[in-house]
């Protein structure tokens, strides 16, 4: 009979485990390990519990001091070891991240109700971005600027602006997607905007909105920056009335589930419009069926796509 070995105890001891770079120190924190692990793709809770892993390693062998490198280093064979070598990998991505030599700006786009919102917030955070700009903050600056008169698509929401369109189009022409077409060129000019900004000072962000539309964006920017655009969508109808519900639950009364329910018809139509946007462009469009799934799908094509520019990373 094979005989049981008791796993070595904590060395309870150490009260704090010191990351240090020779002049300054601070004590290990599994969140923040925990955070640069989920950029791998892994659910909060997975990630929490590597970390834990860590921590447990540094103790079972009364390590009291470690360097960053030395810990990135732990995190990568910790990862190796216990959830796979492309994780691992993800992981030495997500650590180059900070050299590469252009800003970094992702693009969310989708309609009203698709949970772009929320999975921008998802990448920015998992990535390490500390800006995250919305395209309905940008609208509403514009409109202190532009009169109705002058702008009239700017004072509907996107799925309703066909009725502020000044001029009637051709039967042939679908005013709702010529109202949602006329709203996001306006706002496209406070997009670029933002963006030429954080190239001249060469910040990485992620911004989201329904007016972030494939093909709409200069491609003259390419050169300076990593832009890489991204589509959400909701495939079940049934799934998107549910975020329709879940969002006036969480901000009532400012967005009133009915209100967004009369409207379904239109907000689908220019779904589909962003769809077909999307084909045309080359542009990656994700389902929104699972936060977690969601988001590590779209980590894994923003990563693939920067360093497969760059040469990879090993």
């Amino acid at each position: 009979m094979k005989k049981e070995t008791s796993k070595p105890k904590k060395n309870n001891d150490i009260k704090h485990i010191v990351i240090s770079d020779g002049k300054h120190g601070l004590p290990y924190s599994k969140g923040v390990t925990a955070s640069s692990i989920m950029a791998t793709g892994l659910s909060p809770g997975r990630a929490y519990r590597i970390a834990q892993q860590i921590e447990d390693h540094l103790r079972d062998n009364n390590i009291q001091m470690i360097t960053m490198d030395e810990l990135k280093d732990l995190t990568y064979k910790t990862l190796a070891d216990n959830v796979s070598v492309e994780n691992a990998r993800k992981y030495r991505q997500w650590d180059n991240l900070s050299k590469v030599d252009k800003p970094i700006i992702v693009l969310v786009g989708g309609t009203t109700g698709a949970g772009k919102s929320t999975i921008a917030s998802e990448l920015a955070y998992r990535m390490g971005f500390n800006r995250m700009v919305s395209t309905d903050a940008i609208r509403e600056i514009m409109r202190s600027f532009f009169s109705p008169e002058l702008m009239p698509t700017l004072y509907k929401s996107s799925f309703n602006a066909w009725k502020n369109l000044r001029y009637p189009d051709p039967k042939s022409v679908d005013p709702v997607i010529e109202g949602f077409r006329e709203q996001a060129e306006a706002v496209m000019v406070g997009i670029e905007a933002i963006i030429e900004r954080a190239i001249d000072e060469g910040i990485n962000m992620v911004i989201e909105g329904a007016h972030v539309l494939p093909g709409f964006i200069s491609k003259r920017y390419s050169e300076k920056a990593f832009i890489l655009p991204l589509i959400i969508v909701v495939k079940d109808e049934e799934q998107h009335k549910s975020h329709f519900f879940m969002r006036e639950v969480e901000t009532a009364p400012s967005r009133p589930y009915m209100r967004y329910l009369d409207n379904l018809e239109n907000i689908r139509k220019i779904q589909e419009y962003i769809k077909s946007l999307a084909k045309t462009n080359h542009v990656p469009v994700f389902s929104s069926y699972n936060l977690d799934a969601t988001v590590s799908k779209a980590l894994e094509y923003i990563m693939d796509s920067i360093f497969g520019a760059i040469g990879g990373v090993k």
